[in-house]
């Protein structure tokens, strides 16, 4: 597999690809993300014998950048702030293209992302048509007013990939404990729906091998195109 790293538009992006590719995968990423990216590359390879491209774009501002509207803070004094569109914009419009000149235009195209990656790329499956499959990983669905958000909006996406850790939902912040209650009510929603979907159950709580549950769900989305 071959690994490069480009600058699209304003991101630094780092590209694993397979030679004809069937699958584009796309993934927002922190500092610490893309350093396990090797590992997250061999599981999905694992789990499936596709050739896919995977295009890992760094976020330097995570409570910004991936938020889909402004909140007050979960942790320390900083706001979440409302820079999601923006985000998307530059996968739909600067990113998207740039991997179609290079792989091919018919390449079914997977958005997936962790915690709070997880809650923007779900985001994005109502927000665009873009996407044939989203993987939704420990997502951030606590977020304040997003079972608002789902209950007035419809997903794009035909197919959508859900997990949580077992012991994320038992934690002493308020804010941040519904979230098993917040995704079970996702799934529920999205079957309703008619949308092809699944909700995972990991072992262990928010942290816990995140690159391989990440792999686990394109995997998974790969699968069900």
């Amino acid at each position: 597999m071959n690994k490069t790293e480009l600058s699209i538009g304003n991101k630094v992006c780092t590209i694993y690809s397979d030679d004809k590719p069937r699958f584009m995968l796309i993934q927002p990423t922190d500092q610490r993300e893309l350093e396990s990216l090797d590992k997250e590359i061999e599981h999905i390879k694992s789990l499936t014998h596709s050739p896919f491209v995977l295009a890992a774009f760094e976020i330097t501002d995570w409570d910004s950048e991936l938020s889909p509207w402004n909140a007050p803070p979960v942790f320390g004094t900083e706001p979440f702030g409302n820079g999601a569109d923006e985000t998307l914009d530059h996968i739909e419009n600067a990113l998207i293209p740039e991997l179609m000149s290079r792989f091919g235009r018919d390449i079914p195209i997977i958005l997936g992302g962790y915690s709070l990656a997880g809650l923007f790329s779900i985001w994005a499956a109502y927000m665009s048509d873009r996407f044939n499959a989203v993987a939704a990983v420990s997502p951030s669905v606590w977020f304040p007013g997003w079972l608002d958000f789902i209950d007035s909006h419809s997903p794009c996406a035909k197919s959508i990939y859900l997990s949580l850790g077992k012991k994320e939902e038992k934690t002493r912040n308020r804010t941040m404990a519904v979230v098993g209650d917040n995704i079970r009510r996702q799934y529920e929603m999205l079957k309703e729906n008619g949308i092809n979907c699944d909700l995972e159950w990991n072992e262990g709580n928010h942290f816990t091998k995140p690159e391989i549950r990440v792999a686990k769900g394109f995997a998974w989305c790969m699968s069900s195109i």
